[in-house]
């Protein structure tokens, strides 16, 4: 006579089966089966406001960073080992900085502060082969909080900032991989810093909201088209903002989450840019106001929010997640971090998984510690 799989184990036991294999099937909920988020590999060293590159080797490249004083070094994650290894230093140390994978696989980063006196318009190259750095044509002017984009022609656009002798900015430069030199190109309509840079379908780059301090915190948008080198204004925001996030759906339109401004203070709204038309159209907001957080676009096509700041006290650093679905136009909560963090980097790794490293908190203060997002299909 033939025995079911169950009745081989003591009466006792079978319950505990039953619920294994409920679990496999997903009839019990993803937390019951497992955690979103998971505890990886911690880096050698604390740091915020640095830079991570994801390599075409499938490894992270991290740069830089503020740990109480300015950080040159730089480490490899290695998602197959799931350990963070060091690699060659910078030469100078610097936070605040761009990093932009170059179609030769090199990392191009610029601009930067060392915290103290120094803006640097300087720029170096890692080189993945090697695993080192070496300096590279300097921009024409020293900025931080700027934008770095990678255009289709394999040119870098840098875009705005800020220096402590001309303020916010306004100017751009191009830099050319095959000749490692710089170039200014047409300047901005507007001055701004902690604005965003997204790169169009078109071509063209999408500029959004930012700061400076003759009008503050800015709705303003501009396009930039290679072309021409060129800014054309375009549709203004529904709110100011600034340190808020731009993320490019699949259907072409931009997300933009989050932000500050002087009137409302952390955001929480959400909106939508559409380049057919060139408007803005507020979507679903987030449930709570947060800036200097990540937004990634994952494989789903949805996006993901992590983290972030609000507000003043000890609860002003967020652990809070969110997903949202652009098929619905609604923001989900998903599993909150482990860890409080803003000012940290999200990189989407080739396994589908999201790696989030570093940060800071006024609890833990800088943070090395890294979480992977990603067991389910959010």
């Amino acid at each position: 006579m033939k025995t079911s799989f169950t009745s081989r184990f003591p009466f006792f036991c079978r319950p505990f089966l039953i619920g294994f294999a409920l679990c496999a099937v997903g009839l019990f909920p993803a937390r019951a089966r497992l955690s979103q988020w998971e505890t990886t590999d911690s880096m050698a060293s604390a740091r915020y406001s640095h830079t991570a590159t994801l390599l075409p080797s499938g490894q992270v490249l991290v740069a830089g960073g503020y740990a109480g004083r300015a950080l040159s070094s730089a480490e490899l994650y290695r998602p197959a080992l799931r350990v963070w290894t060091m690699t060659g230093s910078m030469s100078a140390a610097r936070y605040d900085q761009t990093a932009t994978l170059l179609a030769s696989g090199e990392v191009l980063v610029a601009g930067g502060t060392d915290g103290a006196t120094a803006i640097w318009r300087s720029a170096e190259l890692y080189d993945p082969a090697t695993m080192l750095w070496t300096a590279t044509d300097g921009m024409g002017t020293a900025r931080i909080n700027h934008t770095a984009t990678l255009l289709p022609s394999g040119q870098v656009l840098v875009a705005g900032g800020y220096n402590n002798v001309d303020g916010s900015l306004s100017s751009a430069e191009l830099y050319d991989p095959a000749t490692r030199t710089w170039t200014a190109t047409g300047s901005m309509i507007d001055p701004r810093e902690y604005h965003t840079a997204t790169l169009l379908p078109s071509g063209q780059v999408l500029v959004a909201g930012g700061f400076n301090s003759v009008d503050r915190f800015l709705s303003t948008v501009e396009l930039y088209e290679p072309a021409s080198g060129t800014w054309t204004a375009t549709g203004s925001m529904v709110d100011a903002r600034f340190a808020h996030t731009a993320t490019l759906l699949l259907s072409g339109q931009v997300l933009v989450t989050g932000g500050h401004n002087n009137i409302d203070g952390s955001l929480s709204s959400a909106e939508l840019y559409d380049p057919a038309s060139g408007t803005w159209a507020e979507t679903d907001s987030m449930s709570i106001g947060r800036s200097r957080h990540t937004a990634t676009l994952l494989a789903s096509g949805k996006v993901l929010v992590a983290g972030g700041g609000k507000g003043t006290g000890r609860d002003m650093h967020l652990s809070s997640a969110l997903l949202y679905d652009p098929a619905t136009g609604r923001w989900t909560t998903t599993e909150s971090m482990d860890t409080a963090r803003s000012d940290h980097t999200a990189t989407l790794l080739p396994s589908g998984r999201l790696l989030v490293a570093g940060g800071h908190n006024n609890i833990d203060g800088y943070l090395s510690n890294a979480e992977l997002y990603g067991w389910g299909n959010p």
